[in-house]
């Protein structure tokens, strides 16, 4: 009886051992998410205006049948500065005239900042306003920061999420967009 009770505390200290043994292993869930309220192949949220520096406004439901890549990024971020130059040319040069657009959605901040931070940048694609961060919350947590891509297929669903600028994960988001691209588009017959 006694070797009994000694091999289940045994067995009980050994569940419990591997069971906190694989907690820690795995990532926690603000890693695995990185700090994004949607994923891939979700319907991206649609019901929000973005307003362009120009003054000009646009909404992802007037871009629908478009790609759409929307950049969270702003002046402050050292690590959009470094993915900006890398968007400009290898996404908006490149895919401009193929039914994508890029819009860098600057956070929360006024609309001389954000035209001086457009002009600094020497970008071409357009940036809108995001005050307060209300687009932004509509794709990750607000305490969360940029720089961000999100990419929209011409269904409206998330097809690739990114976070700060990794090359690697940056290829293979220029490899989604190029698939996306060359997706024959559904016949409307």
């Amino acid at each position: 009886m006694k070797n009994i009770r000694l091999l289940i505390i045994c067995a009980l200290v050994l569940t419990a051992f591997f069971a906190n043994a694989q907690t820690v292993q795995s990532p926690p869930a603000a890693d695995t998410d990185r700090g994004y309220i949607v994923k891939t192949g979700d319907l991206a949220p649609a019901d929000f205006e973005l307003q362009l520096t120009d003054g000009t406004k646009t909404s992802l439901k007037q871009l629908a049948g478009k790609i759409v890549i929307l950049q969270f990024t702003a002046s402050w971020c050292s690590v959009c500065r470094e993915e900006m130059p890398h968007l400009e040319k290898e996404v908006w040069q490149a895919y401009k005239d193929k039914g994508v657009v890029l819009i860098g959605v600057d956070r929360d901040e006024p609309l001389q900042k954000v035209i001086a931070f457009h002009r600094d940048m020497k970008i071409s694609y357009p940036l809108a306003l995001d005050p307060g961060a209300d687009i932004f919350g509509r794709f990750a947590n607000k305490k969360s920061g940029v720089t961000r891509n999100v990419v929209i297929d011409r269904d409206g669903r998330i097809a690739y999420l990114t976070r700060l600028y990794d090359p690697q994960e940056f290829s293979s988001m220029l490899k989604a967009i190029d698939t996306l691209v060359n997706k024959p588009i559904a016949s409307l017959n």
